[in-house]
């Protein structure tokens, strides 16, 4: 008899429960409510789980590595990936639930809004890493990452516009207008500063195309001088005379431009002219004599001479040669030292440079 009351009291206690369990709160059952909650406990304490453990070591590993892009996705993972796993979480509970249609709705263009603002800020962030990591290759990157970054502002407010318009048009609004609206605007303002816009684009050429970097000599048209500064807009460039050029990017891109930095070696052709009274055995020696002069000298490779013509005023020699290097001032050096010597062998062997005269000959 115990045991029938027993059975008896089990089975009314779970009549009880499941009468409990099937009560209604909200347009959900308890035991909906229930199974919702669990599962975003459970959720929220698995990525707990995850970003104290795996988290953790990743950090320790990118904090004792040297490269950057294992220190940009540890951060990442903690701006974006983590809070989207936690809303993912809260998400699939509600999903669990039978939620009224305007709750819903306000659950979906919540969700919706979350989701474009982390996509869109990964990709800003995505995109200003990939350049600054390729800047920070090229010489004088710390200055380049410096001036891309104004540019980097213009980029990511197109981003989130680009990005305002896919949210409404998924929230249902009819975005056709609004598309029209920035494209007749965006051609007003390009007719409006085309100019600059042109400087922009053509900022961009030279940032990645990298026709001259900072530091370097070059000689644009008449103009000669160094790079001191590349901005968006304008270049400027320290003459020779000490004067700064500032000159567009769109005339420097539109140009031809000689860089003499990128110049791996220089070549030299200079010429000498001697006397007609010089006697022929003699003139037959002088392209000896400048080779013999140009291989004592270091930092330079011979290359020919020869009796190149005979003008007006005697025969021409022209030597070639090159210096291993773009320094101006080196081959100054070398070009002085292959005069002074020539200047010695001419006046040991006694042939005389000639020199602009004129011969009268009378006759009585």
């Amino acid at each position: 008899m115990g045991t029938g009351f027993y059975i008896c009291g089990r089975t009314k206690h779970k009549l009880k429960m499941n009468m409990f369990l099937q009560e209604q709160f909200l347009g959900n059952s308890v035991q909906s409510w229930i199974i919702a909650g669990v599962i975003f406990c459970a959720g929220i304490l698995l990525i707990m789980a995850l970003r104290k453990v795996l988290l953790a070591r990743l950090k320790g590993w990118a904090d004792n590595s040297d490269g950057t892009t294992d220190d940009f996705i540890v951060r990442q993972m903690q701006r974006s990936i983590i809070p989207l796993l936690y809303y993912g979480v809260f998400f699939g509970a509600v999903q669990y639930l039978n939620l009224h249609p305007k709750a819903a709705r306000v659950i979906d263009v919540a969700s919706l809004l979350y989701l474009t603002f982390i996509v869109v800020r990964l990709i800003t962030d995505l995109l200003r890493f990939m350049l600054m990591q390729y800047l920070s290759r090229q010489e004088n990157g710390a200055e380049k990452q410096k001036q891309v970054r104004g540019v980097m502002v213009i980029v990511s407010i197109v981003i989130w516009v680009v990005g305002a318009v896919f949210l409404l048009d998924n929230w249902g609004f009819d975005v056709t207008t609004i598309i029209t609206g920035l494209g007749i605007g965006g051609i007003a303002i390009a007719l409006a500063t085309q100019h600059i816009l042109g400087d922009l684009f053509s900022y961009f050429v030279i940032l990645f195309d990298r026709p001259f970097e900072v530091g370097d000599f070059i000689i644009v048209g008449d103009k000669i001088g160094g790079i001191e500064y590349i901005g968006i807009k304008t270049t400027r460039i320290r003459s020779l005379t000490g004067e700064q050029l500032i000159c567009s990017n769109t005339d420097l891109t539109n140009s031809r431009i000689h860089n003499y930095k990128r110049m791996e070696r220089r070549r030299i052709v200079f010429r000498v002219r001697v006397t007609f009274q010089t006697p022929a055995g003699v003139l037959a020696r002088v392209g000896g004599m400048m080779k013999e002069i140009v291989n004592n000298i270091e930092h330079v490779t011979f290359d020919r001479a020869h009796m190149a013509t005979i003008g007006d005023h005697g025969p021409e020699f022209e030597c070639v040669y090159f210096v291993a290097t773009s320094d101006y001032l080196l081959y100054m050096d070398v070009q002085q030292q292959i005069n002074l010597r020539l200047m010695e062998r001419f006046e040991q062997e006694g042939i005389r440079f000639a020199h602009p005269t004129q011969t009268l000959f009378l006759n009585n």
